[in-house]
């Protein structure tokens, strides 16, 4: 199926003139509504709204004189009319959806435009992958604006990925229709020292006009964060406190806050705007990484903004962050993020602006969702086998390639420990004391360490990079594997015993990639993530079934974290502190450095 341009604004401007002066009738009227006013932040009771070629033709007390015979009339009741919802920072990947499910998944929730970084596709298939993204978001009847990767690998040198990005690529992808900007650029050492790939990439996206997106991953805002803001990102997700928040938007950045599955950075956050007073137009609301149990269960942008109101934000301003102030951010204020004249038709009715249930949604003036309902079609992409078939082990794995040997004689050995954080990206830097059997150094289920080890499965090398990780608390022997792996995605396998640690790995060879636990030899849980080991094209509702399986699977072994899935699914990311393990070893994110996992015997 071919993408069709939604007609721009000069392309239907002057039937919309016509329809607001009275000349020829609009094609929708939304009567009797409160239009709730994001440029002014004014409620505005007994106003209609008039909609023509999908796009808002003027917002007026009454609008019976452009009403004609054919003219569709809702009756909104009073009901409060608020623009559509943005979602500013986010990866489709991370709902294990592809983007048509994604879609499909939101529109019922109110999220009528998203802001999409495919950097997960793209360490597994380049700009191929993040093409086919592209794509399939451009036919979808909601607005996805894409990003286009800026960091594959995360972080050079410390990490292999199945594909690179290059600023070649940066370049020749801001001439694709549906590119909006530059993602997350998560080398935030690289733009500080200036590397040449780095500024390459923001360069070409600053010539197209377009937005650069930041990721700025370290507690310090000394010189290596003004050199960061310097370079040239425009916003932040990655701030998780007060001070995080103030810093970025007193440098002109906008600080994004997150809510996603496992991230909650609002609530510490947002006192910046309600405390402290600062200018709210420049802090945004977004997701990140919403798995698809989410989604089903809980919501999508809807979620965080009646989670932005809890905080004690005033709600017409959490409005604003999830609305204008992303479109404003990205340059589209003339286009979405509002209920004004020229702006795609994107439209919710609710009773209630603290609760916000989403009663009616509409999207480029078409009827999307009705209590909970989708209305419309979300097309699908041909994804051809190239994407399909990912996942190259070299050999099938048995126990011995999970092994860590011990210096030779050794009783003891004291080791370097990856530390698990509930709810938040970042790691702590652990040692411990792990006694050793047979000349093997062994996980100690009594202090909640365990193994965790990353299989190569790009090229087919077989190679295991084993380390040790605590804070699950598994129990018995057990082992959880995933081809999700940000942003190498490699394969994470994490487990008590080494055998069901193979089991679990071959497994996910077997079935293209997903996530599967195993214990005592039998499979507890399966998701099946067969495009680029990362995403599901069955719908949201059959994926997030078995993603439920999958938590009571780690619960049954012993996990009682909050979304422990996403804390496993980063253990690869070198670009958030402090420890990581990568196909090159375990990586202290805090110098950038590979350091071994025993310390040397003294």
């Amino acid at each position: 199926m071919e993408h069709t341009p939604f007609p721009s604004w000069p392309d239907v401007a002057a039937h919309l003139i016509a329809v607001a002066a009275g000349r020829t009738p609009a094609d929708l009227v939304i009567r009797g509504g409160t239009w709730v006013n994001v440029h002014s932040r004014e409620c505005l009771p007994g106003h209609d709204i008039a909609i023509a070629k999908g796009r808002i033709a003027c917002v007026v007390p009454d609008a019976d004189y452009c009403t004609g015979p054919d003219t569709q009339v809702v009756e909104a009741n009073g009901r409060y009319m608020i623009p559509g919802l943005c979602d500013a920072h986010m990866h489709i990947e991370s709902g294990m959806l592809t983007p048509a499910e994604f879609a499909r998944a939101v529109i019922p929730h109110g999220t009528t435009s998203m802001f999409t970084d495919p950097h997960e596709i793209a360490n597994v298939l380049g700009l191929d992958g993040v093409r086919m993204m592209h794509d399939e978001a451009l036919l979808q009847p909601v607005n996805i604006f894409t990003q286009m990767p800026s960091c594959a690998p995360s972080a050079p040198g410390l990490e292999t990925t199945g594909q690179e990005i290059s600023p070649e690529d940066v370049a020749e992808a801001m001439s694709w229709p549906g590119i909006i900007g530059l993602g997350e650029m998560m080398n935030f050492p690289g733009v500080a020292n200036a590397d040449p790939k780095m500024l390459a990439e923001i360069a070409a996206t600053q010539r197209a006009g377009k937005t650069v997106g930041g990721h700025y991953a370290s507690p310090d805002l000394g010189p290596d964060f003004a050199a960061y803001v310097a370079g040239g990102p425009a916003d932040d997700h990655e701030g998780t406190c007060e001070a995080d928040a103030i810093a970025r938007v007193r440098q002109g950045m906008r600080s994004m806050m997150r809510l996603g599955s496992a991230w909650y950075d609002v609530e510490s956050q947002i006192t910046a705007v309600t405390e402290k007073g600062l200018d709210p137009r420049n802090f945004i609301l977004c997701t990140d990484d919403c798995h698809s149990g989410t989604l089903v269960n809980d919501g999508h942008m809807n979620r965080v903004v009646r989670h932005a109101i809890a905080c004690g934000c005033d709600p017409l301003i959490a409005l604003q962050m999830a609305t204008i102030n992303t479109a404003t951010h990205f340059g589209l204020e003339r286009e979405i993020g509002s209920l004004t004249p020229g702006r795609r038709a994107d439209v919710i009715l609710t009773s209630d602006l603290t609760t916000l249930p989403i009663e009616e949604v509409w999207a480029r003036g078409v009827k999307v969702a009705d209590s909970g309902s989708v209305l419309v079609d979300c097309p699908h992409f041909n994804w051809p086998d190239s994407a399909r078939q990912t996942v190259h082990l070299g050999h099938d794995l048995s126990a011995p390639d999970f092994e860590i040997t011990a210096p030779e004689g050794a009783n003891a050995v004291t080791a370097n420990v990856i530390g698990v954080v509930e709810n938040q990206a970042p790691t702590k830097a652990l040692k411990a004391e792990l006694p050793v059997q047979d000349g093997l150094v062994e996980p100690q289920e009594s202090s909640g360490i365990c193994q965790i080890a990353l299989v190569e499965r790009h090229r087919a090398t077989g190679s295991v990079t084993n380390a040790l990780v605590s804070g699950f608390g598994y129990t018995g022997k057990m082992a959880m594997a995933s081809t999700v792996a940000h942003d190498s995605h490699h394969m994470i396998v994490v487990g008590t015993d080494r055998a069901q640690m193979a089991l679990a790995a071959n497994r996910l060879a077997e079935v293209g990639g997903g996530i599967t636990i195993f214990r005592d030899g039998r499979e507890l849980a399966l998701v099946e993530l067969p495009i680029a080991g990362l995403m599901s094209d069955s719908p949201a509702q059959e994926v997030a079934a078995k993603a439920q399986q999958m938590v009571e699977a780690m619960q049954a072994c012993g996990c009682t974290l909050n979304n422990a899935y996403m804390q496993h699914s980063l253990l690869a990311l070198v670009v958030i502190p402090e420890l990581r393990i990568s196909d090159l070893g375990l990586i202290d994110v805090r110098t950038f450095q590979k350091i071994p996992l025993l310390e040397p015997v003294s």
